[in-house]
């Protein structure tokens, strides 16, 4: 969803900032505007003294006008804060059993987990990604299932083996997971 607010805000800034600097690159080179534009000329302001002090006088005006940019500053905010933030894990911290502690790269988990994910009966494709902290991983596996295979029988073989084997060999106290299954599409059998 992020991504697509993210493409939406952008195309729509793009969209305004083109159509207002265009507008008034063209005004500016000598083009003769509508009617209904707000610049006149080349030699027009942007606003006038009347147009900036039209509302002055009323006690509405400048608590909405700061509700309205605080609020556009906050929005702008969040969506900076969304676009930064770091969308996988890239090192897991292992307990190697001395007190110091070793660092494994998330990749390679993510890696090994598919390929053991991949191997069990039933399943065509894994796919795993990490997040969460380095000190607590969470997984997010998707495994692409054959029609024949019970989805239940593949995620008690994904749990007791691959990602427990994670779990172990990576020396974490849990490894939660979220995973989702999904039926991979086959052409129909002819029953005879």
């Amino acid at each position: 969803m992020l991504r697509t607010v993210n493409r939406v805000l952008i195309g729509l800034v793009g969209l305004v900032l083109l159509v207002v600097g265009g507008s008034v690159l063209a005004v500016g080179l000598g083009v003769d505007p509508p009617s209904w534009w707000i610049h006149d000329g080349k030699k027009d302001v942007l606003l006038s003294d009347a147009e900036r002090t039209r509302w002055d006088g009323e006690g509405w005006w400048w608590p909405t006008v700061i509700a309205a940019l605080a609020l556009v500053v906050l929005l702008t905010l969040w969506w900076l804060t969304a676009v930064l933030r770091r969308r996988r894990l890239t090192e897991v911290r292992v307990n190697t059993g001395d007190g110091e502690g070793a660092l494994l790269r998330g990749r390679a988990l993510e890696t090994v987990l598919a390929g053991d994910a991949g191997q069990l009966d039933g399943v065509q494709r894994a796919q795993v990604g990490l997040k969460g902290r380095p000190d607590a991983p969470e997984t997010h596996v998707r495994l692409h299932l054959e029609p024949h295979v019970d989805p239940g029988t593949a995620l008690h073989h994904l749990t007791t083996g691959a990602l427990t084997h994670a779990r172990s060999s990576a020396g974490l106290d849990s490894l939660p997971a979220e995973v989702r299954m999904t039926g991979v599409k086959h052409k129909a059998e002819r029953v005879s």
